[in-house]
């Protein structure tokens, strides 16, 4: 059964977004975009088509947590734009605590060596495949 499901990392200024192969076992990144100036109908327009060329069976959006556990603003931020996204695609959103995962993500890039530069270019993405991998491990895929 096809199971891909495709993941964001919903930031102010960048989105990191991951997709599953066919199966839903494992996750890849494929961009990082960087959302248009005071438009989340347009950022919510982009994210919809990449749903229509990838047809996942759901989209998963990292829910910023804080450290206790409980939602703030930014979690709020990230329910309105997914919101948003199921006024354009007809499926599933479930979202998935990303606590740390900017930070392992991090960790990742800063052992491989990978340049300050490019790690910014890079670690939203990074922590959207975080994100994903960690969901489809929760499901047991």
């Amino acid at each position: 059964m096809l199971e891909r499901v495709l993941a964001l990392d919903v930031g102010d200024r960048r989105i990191g977004i991951a997709v599953s192969d066919p199966l839903g076992i494992t996750a890849q990144g494929l961009e990082t975009y960087h959302r248009k100036d005071d438009d989340p109908d347009a950022d919510a327009d982009y994210i919809a088509e990449l749903l229509k060329k990838y047809a996942p069976v759901r989209l998963v959006c990292g829910l910023p947590k804080n450290m206790d556990g409980t939602c703030g603003f930014q979690a709020d931020k990230v329910r309105d734009f997914a919101a948003k996204i199921l006024e354009r695609w007809n499926g599933t959103c479930e979202f998935y605590d990303e606590r740390l995962t900017t930070v392992s993500a991090e960790r990742v890039l800063l052992n491989a060596d990978v340049s300050r530069k490019k790690r910014k270019q890079v670690i939203d993405k990074l922590a959207a495949v975080v994100i994903l991998q960690n969901y489809l491990d929760s499901k047991g895929r």
